[in-house]
């Protein structure tokens, strides 16, 4: 597995594998913001990029590149048919672990299209994600498990995960309980449905002995397809709980906010397989913090635990009770 330190050189060493020395290569990007501030574009690519000396520009597709760099919010039933040079395919979500006949697989695709995130109708979102790897020269995902499945359909597959440095301002050094003891949420607002998970066991909690928890989210966002649906999360996280308390993210405080908590959670659905394909991105930052952490036990938490030597990963809610 790929540590977030070595990132960047993994970005180097997966690219100079199928393309020439990259001085004078033409490479473009296609990114999840024109102003590359998503933490999709900061913490991968753009990194890497910033790292290299690289000056970004945003891919043309009516142009050939020697190299073009795809992220999730590409328009892949137009990448798909480019043929400008070569494409590398960043795949970080299990989009491949959806059943092939969910329904989740056949409403996205239709909404993309319907919404305008698709030139071209593609009835089915996941058969459009193995279409776009069988045409990319390489593809970059965040699992094993995610490896293994693009496999089948592009054999230039590497696993590179997020890279957190710009996070890390400070470390956690003290250890003793706050009261009420503080739990920690961290993450996007569209992932925040996840602490429904968490709020019988909380309360049940707070009974025996106070407890609230802290998620660090934005203050609002669009619930579908990133431009549809906005809600505000401050709102809805708090109406969740009496013990649930929401803080605004900033990168300028995160670590700060973080560190001043006592037990950071991880809460996912296993019985969805998209959210419990996701990798152990949030699980590194928050060590990194040196944050104890309590995760569910998706594959790639379980095995990052494992590794590390440690079992806090319960299986269930009753699990995380005791």
């Amino acid at each position: 597995m790929v540590s977030a330190t070595q990132w960047w050189g993994l970005w180097r060493s997966n690219l100079t594998t199928f393309i020439p020395p990259l001085s004078g290569c033409r490479i473009r990007y296609v990114p999840y913001s024109l102003e590359f501030s998503a933490p999709g574009d900061r913490r991968r690519f753009v990194y890497y990029a910033k790292k290299r000396g690289i000056d970004i520009e945003v891919a043309d597709i009516n142009k050939e590149y020697d190299v073009v760099v795809l992220s999730e919010r590409a328009d892949i039933s137009l990448w798909c048919k480019w043929q400008g040079g070569k494409i590398v395919y960043d795949l970080i979500d299990p989009y491949l672990a959806i059943p092939p006949d969910g329904w989740k697989a056949r409403l996205r695709g239709i909404a993309k299209y319907f919404f305008g995130q698709s030139r071209y109708l593609q009835l089915n979102y996941r058969d459009a994600v193995i279409n776009m790897c069988c045409r990319a020269d390489a593809v970059i995902c965040t699992t094993e498990e995610q490896k293994r499945d693009i496999g089948a359909y592009c054999g230039n597959t590497h696993i590179v995960l997020d890279i957190h440095k710009m996070l890390v301002t400070e470390h956690k050094l003290d250890y003793k309980p706050h009261d009420p003891f503080r739990l920690v949420w961290e993450g996007l607002p569209v992932n925040s449905s996840s602490l429904d998970l968490l709020v019988q066991v909380i309360d049940s909690v707070s009974q025996k002995m106070p407890v609230e928890l802290i998620a660090i989210t934005d203050r609002q966002y669009y619930r579908y397809l990133g431009s549809i649906g906005r809600t505000r999360a401050d709102k809805s996280i708090e109406r969740l709980s009496p013990n649930f308390r929401w803080r605004e993210w900033h990168e300028s405080n995160l670590a700060a906010n973080i560190t001043k908590c006592d037990l950071a959670v991880i809460p996912l659905d296993l019985q969805d397989p998209f959210a419990s394909g996701k990798p152990e991105n949030k699980l590194l930052l928050f060590w990194y913090l040196g944050m104890p952490v309590l995760t569910s036990a998706t594959p790639a938490y379980r095995t990052a635990m494992q590794n590390a030597g440690l079992d806090l990963y319960p299986k269930s809610c009753n699990q995380m009770k005791q």
